[in-house]
């Protein structure tokens, strides 16, 4: 699943040289050639395989986005979306040459209508940058993908993270889109209505497209109040087994848990050393978030604790405060980086099953066995409560026979999680990566992918090689 980028389809020499001509006259600055910079927007995070585009431009609005389209069209030039370059699948890499497409300049907050629950921002908003511009309006947005991406591409890959299992994934959240399409028109789909029967969903459509339909420019996004209480707690458990199955029960009984992480003992060691978490044990964890009012909180909790106690779980250590809730999902979301400092000098990736929640202990326990069969190093974590688990698998770059068992190990997670009923990607997206698993996962529905992917984009510049195979 994890090949190196093989093939190429680059445009002609004389084509290319054209389009990036007329770029260069019409952005000035904005367009950039630089091999730094576009190394820089050749590779996302997960693996370091380099496919740096032909130029990077930097657009500041829509129209603007629909130049670059459109001139690209005209010589059949691909067009890589980027954001941020958080994204774990490959989803950046410029497999067959093209221009970047760099929505960092298009980074403001539109509209905030406090009264509907709802904004609108440009692509290029982080989601802290938002939820910064959302204090003391009493609202947030509660999607937590962990490392700080823009929401054009939490949208455009359809992202999830801590918080899915309460609040929902981009899917649920996104209420509308401002697009340019493969041909450069710019096109609105959705609205503020928080429901239609209005046509084919073309918001749906575009979420989750990994830039392979058009370039998602604005996004209209659902808001939530600020919680009136929350409480974060931490147990530890003497297996991994018992850890998983007691989030099973507390699914299964519907507590409505804001979040709970499972960090296996190595990833539990590996934040302990990086983070510095003083005061716990080098044991298979469950960190859990609970929002709601105090009355409900603490009902939350103590159903919790008792699901804990009868897995044979010890008792809850609280973070209320603010600061101390801050510091754990803080080591939270450094696991990837605390996990890399195990073995300095290697790269590392992480795998994306999801299961349904009854099938998760056997998912997890499986492939515990079979990372231990492989000899890597390999933390497990997840966003459990909705049956989502990641392995950062550690390897050495210059071992091609490691790497070749870390790909292998990869492609058996993604096997197992389909045969199990699930998905071989819960949040991170298809990319270049899993584009073989996506086959198992779909079958014959592939063809009707293939054919989605010709009717909106029959030039085939939009990020070519990527979530469909080919």
């Amino acid at each position: 699943m994890n090949a190196p980028i093989a093939g190429s389809r680059r445009p002609a020499p004389e084509a290319l040289a054209s389009v990036l001509g007329e770029l260069s006259s019409r952005f000035g600055e904005r367009f950039v050639v630089n091999a730094t910079i576009r190394e820089q927007h050749g590779r996302g995070e997960g693996l370091a395989d380099l496919a740096a585009p032909d130029a990077v431009v930097f657009p500041e609005t829509s129209d603007e986005v629909a130049t670059i389209v459109k001139a690209c069209a005209a010589a059949r030039v691909p067009v890589i979306p980027f954001g941020i370059g958080t994204s774990l699948e490959g989803h950046v890499a410029a497999i067959h040459g093209g221009v970047c497409v760099d929505l960092s300049r298009m980074a403001k907050v539109l509209e905030i209508n406090a009264d509907d629950l709802d904004c609108r921002v440009q692509a290029g908003v982080s989601r802290e940058q938002l939820n910064a511009e959302l204090k003391g309006t009493g609202l947030f947005f509660p999607i937590d993908p962990g490392a700080n991406a823009t929401i054009g591409g939490m949208a455009a890959t359809r992202a999830s993270g801590t918080n899915a299992v309460r609040y929902g994934t981009m899917r649920e959240n996104v209420l509308g889109l401002t697009v340019v399409t493969a041909d450069g028109r710019i096109i609105t789909t959705g609205g503020r209505a928080r429901k239609s029967a209005a046509g084919y969903d073309l918001t749906r459509l575009f979420v989750g497209s990994e830039g392979t339909l058009g370039v998602i420019t604005e996004i209209r996004l659902k808001l939530y109040g600020v919680p009136e209480a929350i409480s974060a707690a931490v147990a530890q458990f003497a297996d991994l087994e018992s850890a998983v199955r007691a989030v099973i029960v507390a699914m299964q009984m519907s507590i409505p848990v804001a979040r709970i992480e499972l960090l296996d003992a190595l990833q539990m060691d590996a934040c302990i050393r990086y983070s510095k978490l003083d005061g716990y044990e080098i044991k298979p964890t469950l960190f859990f978030e609970f929002h709601g009012t105090d009355a409900g909180v603490a009902e939350q909790a103590g159903l919790m604790q008792q699901i804990v106690a009868d897995h044979g779980g010890g008792s809850f250590r609280w973070a209320t405060a603010t600061e101390e809730r801050t510091r754990l999902w803080k080591a939270r979301h450094n696991a990837y980086y605390a996990a890399l400092a195990l073995k300095p000098g290697c790269f590392g990736f992480s795998t994306d099953a999801c299961v349904p929640i009854s099938r998760l202990a056997q998912c997890v326990m499986e492939t515990r066995a079979d990372v231990e069969s492989t000899g890597l190093t390999c933390p497990i974590v997840g966003h459990v409560g909705d049956g989502n688990f990641h392995l950062l698998v550690l390897f050495d770059p210059k071992d091609a026979a490691e790497r070749a068992r870390a790909e292998g190990l990869a492609e058996r997670v993604s096997l197992r999680a389909i045969r199990l009923g699930g998905t071989c990607t819960g949040e991170h997206g298809v990319g270049v990566h899993k584009l073989g698993a996506l086959v198992a996962e779909h079958g014959e529905a592939v063809d009707y992918l293939r054919a989605i992917k010709r009717a909106f984009d029959p030039l085939g510049i939009m990020n070519p090689g990527k979530t469909v195979p080919e």
